[in-house]
């Protein structure tokens, strides 16, 4: 999957999320990351909204589009953003970096400085509006993460960018060591590609009742 910020082309590769994407897990899960549950209710849910906002919000839409996503593959990207941001906050977790409420206040204040505001690009990533600050504080925890490797003068956009891909590669480490599993009616990793691919193979009567 693919995290969109802003309709300045800046569009951030989640990178590949290496977890165990092909195990079995607990009935009712749409997956587990780490020990926090993604239920299957709360999945559907966060879909149902997600289409319903996105429908009308025209500048999420050419976000969207801008990033090469599309609407058809609205369950695996909804689960994807947020397996990604259960990732991201253990990433924080192990590199010490606090994440404050002005922090992500700050990020908040410059999604609203672009159309559509964090609204847009919040719907833009998959998710309903509800999830605005917990894709501001993925933003927020990157940057952070990024600020480590930068020279005291920064004197070029490129070396921000370099950042915060170190950033981005720090957080596909934590995700390879990471309990990351998915229920199989919902696909598996796509290592090559960091996303949650579809589903290749027939579920058998037990993947099929879960939930």
């Amino acid at each position: 999957m693919r995290f969109v910020k802003s309709a300045g082309a800046v569009v951030l590769a989640a990178g590949t999320l290496a977890g165990c994407g092909g195990s079995p897990v607990q009935a009712g899960s749409a997956a587990i990351v780490g020990d926090q549950r993604i239920t299957i209710a709360s999945l559907d849910r966060d879909v149902r909204d997600w289409q319903r906002q996105f429908r009308d919000n025209e500048v999420a839409n050419a976000l969207k589009e801008q990033s090469g996503g599309s609407a058809g593959d609205a369950v695996r990207q909804a689960l994807g953003t947020l397996v990604r941001l259960r990732v991201a906050d253990q990433t924080a977790r192990r590199a010490g970096v606090a994440v404050t409420e002005g922090r992500t206040d700050a990020v908040i204040a410059g999604f609203d400085r672009q159309p559509g505001g964090a609204t847009a690009i919040t719907l833009a990533n998959g998710l309903p509006a509800r999830y605005a600050r917990d894709v501001a504080r993925f933003f927020a925890i990157r940057d952070l993460l990024a600020a480590r490797s930068l020279p005291p003068r920064v004197t070029s956009a490129q070396q921000v960018l370099q950042a915060r891909q170190q950033a981005e590669l720090e957080i596909n480490r934590v995700a390879a060591g990471m309990r990351i599993e998915i229920n199989p009616r919902y696909g598996t990793f796509d290592r090559a590609q960091g996303m949650i691919g579809p589903v290749t193979t027939r579920l058998s009567g037990t993947e099929k009742g879960l939930g």
